[in-house]
C-alpha cells in the first residue's frame, strides 16, 4: 500500500538493525522470565554486563548460549570507573565472544557511585583508545552536546545521552539539550537511561531520537513481558510520529471544520 509506512533501518557501524528498541538482560528474576520479555520487546540488539554475569559458552547459567542465537549481544562496561579498565573490558569481551558480539560495545566509564553518571573526560580517552583498536563504540554520556561531539569526533558510532539518571524512571528531564544533540549529530543518537513508561519512550522517539536503550524499566515492571510489549509499541508509534511530522502549537483553539460557506444563518 502506497501509505504503508517503511523506515528505514538503524544504523550502527556496519550493521542495520530494524528495531530502535535496545535492551538490557539485567534485574529479570529468572532466565525464562529474561527471554519472553526481550522476545516481547522485539528488541535485536541486548546489552551484557561483561563483569557481572557469566557469558562463558558451555557454562552453567551463561547467558551467551541463552542469547546469542536469538539477540545480537551488546558487552558493555558496567562498573567500570577508568578509561584503562573500560578499555580492558572490551578486550576481555571480544576475546571472550569474538567478532561477533564482541566488536560492538556500549562504553560506560561511571564517574559517580551514588548517581551513576558518566565520567566525560575518561569516556572520551577510552573510546578514542577503542576506536582505534578496531571496536565499534556506544558511549553512554550525560546530555552534554558538547561531549556528544567529543565522543563524535574521535569516532564514536553513535552517542548514547542519559534522559534521567540510570534506573530512575523519571522520563526525558531535558528534552532542549537532547534537541541540541540531535541537531549536530552525524551519528545516530540513542538515549540510554531515565525511561520508565512507556510514554517516555514515545517522547524520545517523537522527539527524533534513533533508538533508545532501556533495562529497569522492563525488568522492574510489575509485569516485564507485557511493559517490553508496550515499550516496543511506544517505540514504533514515537518513531512513525516523528517521521509523520506533528502539528504546531498554538496558544488558541483551531476549528477542525472550517466555518467559512456554511449555509444559512
Amino acid at each position: 500500500m502506497a501509505h504503508t509506512f517503511v523506515d528505514e533501518p538503524l544504523k550502527l557501524g556496519p550493521w542495520s538493525f530494524t528495531s530502535r528498541l535496545l535492551a538490557g538482560t539485567g534485574k529479570f528474576k529468572d532466565a525464562q522470565e529474561t527471554l519472553e520479555a526481550l522476545t516481547a520487546s522485539g528488541a535485536e540488539i541486548v546489552t551484557v554486563a561483561v563483569r557481572r554475569v557469566n557469558l562463558t559458552p558451555g557454562t552453567e547459567g551463561n547467558l551467551f548460549d541463552l542469547l546469542s542465537s536469538r539477540f545480537r549481544l551488546l558487552p558493555n562496561t558496567a562498573g567500570c570507573y577508568t578509561a584503562d579498565d573500560a578499555v580492558r573490558t572490551c578486550h576481555l569481551a571480544r576475546e571472550l565472544l569474538g567478532d561477533v558480539h564482541g566488536r560492538m560495545v556500549k562504553l560506560e566509564v561511571i564517574g559517580d557511585q551514588k548517581t551513576l553518571f558518566p565520567d566525560g573526560a575518561a569516556t572520551v580517552e577510552a573510546a578514542r583508545r577503542l576506536v582505534a583498536d578496531g571496536f565499534v563504540v556506544l558511549p553512554y554520556i550525560s546530555d552534554d552536546p558538547v561531549l556528544a561531539l567529543r565522543c563524535q569526533e574521535v569516532g564514536c558510532a553513535a552517542v548514547m545521552p542519559l534522559a534521567a539518571p540510570i534506573g530512575s524512571g523519571l522520563g526525558m528531564r531535558n528534552p532542549y539539550n537532547i534537541a541540541i544533540i540531535l541537531e549536530q549529530a552525524k551519528v545516530p543518537v540513542l538515549v540510554d537511561a531515565g525511561v520508565g513508561t512507556a510514554s517516555d519512550a514515545a517522547q524520545v522517539m517523537e522527539l527524533g531520537c534513533d533508538g533508545v536503550l532501556m533495562n529497569t524499566a522492563i525488568a522492574g515492571a510489575r509485569h516485564p513481558v507485557w511493559m517490553a510489549r508496550a515499550m516496543r509499541d511506544a517505540v514504533t508509534a514515537g518513531r512513525m510520529a516523528f517521521k509523520a511530522g506533528r502539528i504546531p502549537k498554538k496558544l488558541y483553539a483551531n476549528a477542525s471544520s472550517p466555518l467559512d460557506g456554511l449555509l444559512g444563518p
